[in-house]
């Protein structure tokens, strides 16, 4: 038997056809429901508009009290309702006079008589709760609100049309008899958490697809109704992991990561308040501009005019980047902000400017603008949101203050390490009576690294990283001690580039040529030379396997 494929309306809501699992199926019979305020009828007016046509119209029917020029006109504020269409290819009518004799076999007949009149292809109906007195008693509305909403539903489904019944109910509801007769229903809500409201967009059923679980954030805006879905939407054409190393722009921090960081990965650096993480930032920005590259900075707690002007105070000016189109900087500021709003306008500008390097300046920052239902599960939403941008191949690029603590070093202060490929960690400390920033990578996914504490200094040119702290103890104490010791000449006559070369074949036991230009920095045109002379002072050997040439480091004769 051929496969037969289920037929889809698109809604027209950006973000809502994928959280049912391909759009709104054709000719079913569904549910939008929840509390007053969460935007129902502005869902229906907005999927009505995407769907109507002169030929097949959209009707919307209103049973309310409210008029039908009261409800145009809130609803042609929203960018989606066109004026001109009214009467043509969206008609809307009021049958609250018939719903008030509360005969709901004539309001039936109103409703069958409009349908066959205008052939609509989507019909929605606001709200159907209201069809029913409450002096009825409660065991009688239920029961004629059921059995109208059945044979509704008979009707509709036998015209050939799309329809949707909007309705008043709270979530212990849930148990009604109609929910089991429609094909779909979409549940809206809002969140209160303090003084924090947010809108959340629920499909509880949806027959023939697979819609996404969980909550969504909604939102209404002049565009009227978005829905920010919580699983990204994977990229159709995803970039192709090029592999290769990007370069900080900080001059020594590439050597410190052996060559600089590892294209798509994502780096993390946390510091107290002042170590200069911003410009860190800045200058790993301005170094993927210099080389071509797009890039996009999220920031959160100041405006862009202001973290421009202060990047251009330390030798890095991107405003021309902005201007030409190269650089998008994203101000998100609203406490009221979720993950996926966030991370949506983040994924759209890297689509839109076909960036590689992201910067995140400041995970704390982000956090504080969240709403305060979603820091309760920060740590998820940071999984979700390094996760979905490392996947579209740019690299991240993110800072985070944590509290300078005297008793250990403290990496990042989100229990987030794990989520990160590398990991530089700022501190101060107390040398000589005066305070010092220091700086060191703690992790490093596939690649060796240095392990040392730098000091470095934040100049009017940006980041100069000053020397290695190998002569003091206690450094994470934040007074570290200096305690001398008598120069070591482990490989005598070497030159820097022939020791790290070394040390990374004594890491590695065996390498190709290729594996080692990549992880220890060097190029490949005078690697070779290198090579050659190690083999000569007897530090390092070549066998060929598989027809390709490995290099091994081995005990020099003087013991070393």
């Amino acid at each position: 038997m051929a496969e037969r494929k289920l037929n889809t309306l698109a809604t027209g809501v950006p973000g809502l056809d994928q959280v049912l699992g391909g759009g709104l199926p054709e000719l079913s019979f569904n549910l939008i429901a929840g509390g007053p305020g969460t935007g129902k009828t502005t869902l229906a007016m907005q999927i009505i508009f995407a769907n109507a046509t002169r030929e097949r119209p959209g009707l919307f029917l209103t049973l309310l009290g409210e008029t039908t020029l009261k409800l145009l006109r809130y609803q042609q504020e929203f960018e989606f309702f066109d004026t001109a269409r009214i009467g043509s290819d969206v008609h809307v009518l009021n049958l609250a006079e018939q719903v008030l004799t509360g005969d709901l076999d004539r309001v039936l007949e109103q409703i069958v008589a409009e349908v066959d009149r205008l052939h609509p292809a989507v019909v929605g109906i606001d709200s159907f709760r209201t069809l029913v007195r409450p002096s009825a008693g409660p065991d009688r509305s239920d029961l004629a609100l059921e059995h109208f909403v059945q044979r509704l539903a008979l009707h509709l489904t036998t015209w050939d049309v799309t329809s949707f019944m909007i309705g008043e109910y709270a979530d212990q509801e849930l148990r009604n008899p109609v929910f089991t007769v429609a094909d779909g229903i979409i549940w809206l809500s809002q969140a209160v958490d303090r003084n924090s409201v947010v809108r959340k967009l629920q499909v509880l059923k949806v027959r023939g697809l697979a819609p996404m679980p969980g909550l969504h954030t909604s939102r209404i805006t002049h565009r009227g109704v978005q829905v920010f879905p919580r699983i990204p939407e994977r990229a159709e054409n995803p970039r192709p992991a090029t592999g290769g190393r990007l370069s900080i722009g900080i001059l020594g921090l590439d050597e410190m990561l052996g060559g600089g960081v590892q294209r798509g990965d994502s780096v993390v650096l946390a510091g107290p308040t002042g170590s200069g993480k911003t410009t860190f930032a800045a200058q790993f920005i301005a170094a993927g501009l210099r080389a071509g590259e797009a890039a996009v900075i999220a920031v959160f707690e100041e405006h862009p005019d202001q973290y421009l002007g202060r990047t251009k105070v330390i030798g890095v000016d991107l405003r021309d980047a902005v201007e030409r189109g190269q650089l998008r900087i994203i101000y998100l500021r609203p406490l009221d902000l979720s993950v996926d709003e966030t991370l949506q306008e983040i994924q759209e500008a890297v689509e839109q400017t076909g960036a590689s390097r992201v910067v995140i300046d400041s995970i704390s920052g982000f956090e504080m603008a969240l709403a305060p239902t979603f820091r309760e599960d920060f740590r998820e939403s940071l999984y979700r949101l390094v996760g979905a941008l490392t996947g579209l191949g740019v690299t991240m690029f993110s800072t985070i203050e944590v509290v300078d603590s005297h008793n250990g070093l403290l990496f990042t202060g989100y229990r987030v390490s794990f989520l990160t490929d590398v990991i530089l960690s700022q501190r101060y400390v107390e040398i000589r009576g005066e305070l010092q920033k220091a700086l060191v990578v703690v992790k490093m996914r596939g690649s060796a690294h240095s392990a040392a504490f730098w000091t470095y200094e934040i100049t009017p040119n940006g980041v100069l990283l000053r020397e290695p702290m190998t002569d003091y103890e206690g450094i994470t104490t934040g007074v570290p001690v200096r305690r001398l010791r008598p120069p070591q000449h482990q490989h005598p006559g070497l030159t820097a580039q022939e020791i790290r070369v070394l040390e990374l074949l004594v890491r590695l036991d065996s390498a190709t040529p290729a594996r080692i230009a990549e992880q220890a920095g060097v190029p490949a045109a005078e690697l070779a030379g290198i090579l050659e002379r190690l083999i000569r002072l007897e530090y390092v050997t070549r066998q060929q396997t598989d027809g390709e040439d490995h290099y091994r480091a081995r005990a020099h004769p003087d013991g070393t």
